[in-house]
């Protein structure tokens, strides 16, 4: 008893801490991706068939796992769940990846993934316009995430439309014109911008549509594996469709361009699928895209150092007010967790259960002393 007792906290702390740990740990996986995107798009990947080979990667390693761990609680599949998962293949990855990595062309990888620190904004947005998050204007709390969410936008809008002088870091000095090529597309800043903000609005689609079909059908593995398989299906057609008669675009070798799509495939179609949809069971959507900024810093850093790619002044402010604001609705959303968080109506029920459950107990008492004959007997 005492060693369960001494180690009781710390099973509760690292209880805790696993959901943080694990979003933490997707934000460096999606660091990683951006800046090997940018090496294999460089060197004349398509987009459209790193979504393809992406999803067959990640096929290949989560069905097993799916098939041998949730054959006895994977649910019965329905007509409503089939779409659902058709909607959720062709959300993100064929329209949010295939969007995303053409505006990171438009644009780069540090001013995509700063980009992207809008998400929680939207997600928000969208999981109150679905009463999927809570907001009660009279609270602080409430206000702290609405104007969070502002603030958010604001910051993004920053990034966009103010450049400023370029900010020369210490690890990137005097490497301008003679580091590593990093342009892999005509620069298009305002086309680019445009297409980065519909690309966060297709994930946040996507977590939102993936956090209503987890209530119906809560097998993490299988529905990553089912969402892969759909979107590597979906992404081929588009890709035959738009890239029609070219078929050089398939062409793949041992290099940048098939690590990208074994990185992408395991680390964040498979791993991150399963991950977030693991936390999104206990802690929501919005709390999923919560730590994006912790991609930005980690992708800023490695785009300079590894892409030697310029760090403006309007993009560090933009970041500043962005980080800022997120973490205005991070705040705002714990302590509303904390005031009216989903233990106390569940510990209301067992208190109730418990209670009843006496009732029952103290009803069948006297009819189970009724006949007392049975304990002389024996």
């Amino acid at each position: 008893m005492e060693r369960e007792r001494g180690s009781g906290p710390l099973f509760m702390f690292l209880n805790k801490m696993k959901p943080y740990m694990a979003v933490i740990s997707m934000q460096f996986g999606y660091a990683g991706m951006n800046i090997i995107s940018v090496i294999a798009l460089n060197q004349g990947m398509s987009h459209y068939t790193l979504v393809v080979y992406r999803h067959i990667v990640a096929i290949a390693v989560i069905a097993p796992f799916a098939l041998v761990f949730e054959r006895n609680v994977r649910p019965t599949m329905t007509l409503s769940t089939f779409l659902k998962i058709m909607a959720l293949g062709l959300l993100e990855p064929v329209l949010d990846q295939n969007i995303y990595n053409a505006g990171m062309k438009c644009t780069s990888a540090t001013f995509t993934s700063a980009m992207s620190n809008v998400l929680p904004a939207i997600t928000f947005l969208m999981a109150y316009f679905l009463r999927i998050e809570k907001v009660n204007i009279r609270s602080v709390y409430s206000q702290a995430k609405v104007a969070g969410t502002a603030v958010t936008i604001a910051g993004a809008m920053v990034m966009t439309l103010y450049k400023g002088p370029i900010i020369e870091m210490v690890w990137s000095k005097g490497r301008g014109p003679h580091g590593p090529k990093t342009d892999i597309g005509e620069k298009d800043w305002i086309k680019g911008p445009l297409m980065l903000l519909t690309a966060c609005f297709c994930w946040a689609s996507f977590i939102i549509l993936q956090a209503i079909t987890l209530r119906t059908y809560p097998a993490e593995l299988s529905l990553a594996a089912l969402i892969c398989l759909s979107g590597a299906f979906q992404g081929a057609i588009v890709a035959l469709v738009i890239k029609h008669g070219n078929y050089a675009i398939w062409a793949i070798a041992w290099d940048a361009k098939l690590a990208t799509a074994i990185y992408g495939g395991i680390v964040c179609s498979g791993m991150g699928y399963c991950v977030q949809g693991m936390v999104m069971k206990t802690r929501g959507p919005v709390f999923v895209t919560a730590f994006s900024p912790l991609s930005m810093v980690i992708t800023t850093v490695l785009g300079s150092c590894i892409l030697a790619e310029e760090i403006t002044l309007g993009r560090v402010l933009g970041a500043i007010i962005i980080v800022a604001g997120l973490y205005s609705v991070v705040w705002g959303k714990s302590k509303d967790q904390m005031i009216s968080s989903p233990s106390e109506p569940t510990e209301v029920i067992r208190d109730d259960e418990q209670t009843h459950s006496d009732e029952f107990l103290t009803i069948d008492v006297p009819t189970a002393e009724i006949p007392p004959p049975t304990t002389p007997s024996n």
